[in-house]
């Protein structure tokens, strides 16, 4: 038999027998070459993966209660750092770690970063660990392949691939400021519930991106925080426990809101805070800044704000900067002092003897109750029954005077509190804001206030 182009059978015959004898081997390594970038940048970054089992502290119902809670995060030291999402760590009275080598071992959150997302946690140990190579999610690029470990729903040491979908995704302020500095990695690998935290991996096995959100009711739709945002604020928190920006009190727009001249550069002002530095220096809504200590900003396009406030969030606390705005047609410079910006999510505290849960009193819940200053202290929930709510407190209150002494912060008040409960102080005036109203509440600590009238009555069942 001849096949085609006059090549005999039996001349190729021996060939093709000997590729029949080898074909399961044959395909093994042709598989294998395929997958084998892949799984060699899997292997790289695996035996640093951490599996975090979180005891989260949840305030509701004038209660503080725990709750185990699930995510991943990576290593990145030898003497056991550990990055993952402050969504994964944050608020939380315990952790406890899996390693790669099924070890459980303790940590400790070393420092937090809501604004974007990241955590950073250290492990109670003095073994030398593996720990991860950082890329840079810079060079990253639309198509490129790229790998999702950690511990989806629960399930530890999974590892999806896809590719990076988008580099600069833009997710908005809506509700919540999601990421006021910095885009995301959209990638279709992938990501869900306890991937949080996690690396994104690039096929050189280095890590690009640590997972964070997902969106919902969308297949193949997830996003990573990119690694040059998080290494700086994880060597912000590691050298000082925190990141440390600026605020001047204003709210950008992109340009697009305003004028569809692309020759009109800046960005927009739209909002100006009343307690602020910009409102003292000057500022007002409708100015379009221009430059910030001479050095020109742009946002034509909202994906292109993250930048601009970076720029301001960046400059040295306290420092005096010169804003350069454009107010109709005349260009005006305003010099700011920026202040410290205080975190978005304010921490809370359970006030167990009177039954009721508090938080700090954020820039942005000021400004929502009007307050002259930022002061008091938010109550966040009332224990029914309980002392407070007896007493007639709320959630939504603002403490701000507590038998007429003024409630500075959450650490003010807990003193105070403390104090009046060491002395086992019997009627306590609290002075409060109720909406737009201020009210007087007294609290009556007395163990015989505390029964229910039936009770006292002698008539319980």
């Amino acid at each position: 038999m001849r096949l085609r182009h006059g090549v005999s059978l039996a001349a190729v015959w021996p060939a093709l027998a000997v590729c029949a004898a080898l074909l399961p081997s044959g395909c093994a390594t042709m598989a294998g070459g395929q997958d084998g970038p892949v799984i060699r940048a899997k292997d790289k970054v695996a035996p640093a993966l951490v599996h975090i089992r979180p005891v989260k502290e949840v305030f509701a119902g004038g209660k503080k209660t725990e709750m185990l809670a699930v995510g991943s995060g990576f290593i990145i030291s030898p003497d056991g750092y550990v990055v993952t999402n402050e969504h994964v760590a944050g608020e939380s009275s315990s952790v406890q770690c899996v390693l790669s080598d099924h070890r459980e071992v303790g940590a400790k959150v070393v420092g937090t970063d809501a604004d974007t997302d990241i955590a950073v946690l250290k492990l109670d140990t003095t073994d030398r660990l593996p720990c991860v190579k950082m890329g840079r999610s810079a060079n990253l690029n639309a198509g490129q392949t790229v790998l999702a470990l950690g511990s989806p729903h629960g399930l530890a040491r999974s590892v999806s691939k896809g590719i990076v979908s988008v580099t600069d995704r833009y997710l908005g302020d809506e509700g919540q400021m999601i990421s006021p500095y910095n885009d995301w990695i959209q990638t279709d690998a992938a990501i869900n519930p306890g991937n949080s935290g996690g690396p994104l991996v690039n096929i050189k096995g280095e890590v690009v991106g640590v997972n964070a959100r997902i969106l919902n009711g969308a297949e193949s739709v997830g996003f990573a925080i990119p690694i040059d945002v998080a290494r700086e604020v994880v060597d912000a928190i590691i050298r000082d426990g925190k990141v440390h920006r600026s605020w001047i009190g204003v709210t950008f727009q992109e340009m697009m809101a305003k004028t569809d001249d692309p020759s009109q550069l800046g960005v927009v002002i739209s909002d100006v805070e009343r307690l602020s530095p910009a409102t003292e220096a000057g500022v007002k809504p409708g100015d379009v800044l221009v430059a910030i200590n001479g050095h020109p900003v742009n946002a034509r396009f909202e994906e292109q704000l993250p930048v601009v406030r970076k720029a301001v969030a960046d400059l040295p606390v306290g420092s005096t900067a010169v804003l350069s705005v454009r107010r109709g047609e005349e260009k005006v410079d305003v010099s700011v002092k920026t202040e410290e910006k205080i975190a978005q999510k304010g921490s809370q505290a359970e006030f167990g003897e009177w039954g009721f849960t508090a938080s700090e009193v954020t820039p942005e819940i000021a400004r929502r109750a009007q307050l002259p200053e930022r002061t008091g202290i938010l109550v966040s929930g009332a224990n029914p029954g309980g002392i407070a709510a007896r007493a007639g407190l709320q959630e939504g209150d603002i403490i701000l005077k507590i038998d007429d002494q003024k409630v500075n912060d959450l650490e003010a008040f807990k003193a105070l509190y403390k104090e009046r409960r060491d002395a086992q102080k019997k009627l306590t005036m609290l002075f409060v804001q109720r909406g737009a109203l201020t009210r007087f509440v007294l609290v009556n600590a007395a163990p015989e206030a505390a029964q229910p009238e039936e009770e006292k009555n002698g008539h319980a069942e």
